[in-house]
């Protein structure tokens, strides 16, 4: 697929963005989709301004939610690292 231009609504405004192929259109459209979903939600559930305070909010939780994200795959990381080392340590005593 060559490149081409989509628009995405995100708050009631029109975004034009450029896709490489399907599957990134399928992304991008997705991920507009979960931010307005994410909008309204916060909309029905608190007091807001005007929506730039929405999408303040709907970013802030997506950025907690990457940092958590990134904390977990740092833990699992480690606990991978772990686990092998305490391994080979079973393994080099087993052998023994």
């Amino acid at each position: 697929m060559k490149e081409q231009h989509i628009s995405v609504i995100i708050a009631d405004r029109p975004y034009r963005l450029k896709v490489s192929n399907e599957t990134e259109e399928q992304e991008v459209r997705k991920a507009g989709d979960l931010i307005n979903t994410k909008i309204k939600e916060y909309a029905n559930h608190f007091a807001f301004r005007d929506k730039q305070d929405l999408l303040a909010m709907v970013v802030l939780q997506f950025a907690v939610d990457v940092v958590k994200s990134e904390e977990s795959q740092r833990y699992q990381e480690t606990l991978e690292q772990k686990l092998k080392n305490l391994d080979q340590l079973l393994d080099h005593y087993l052998d023994k």
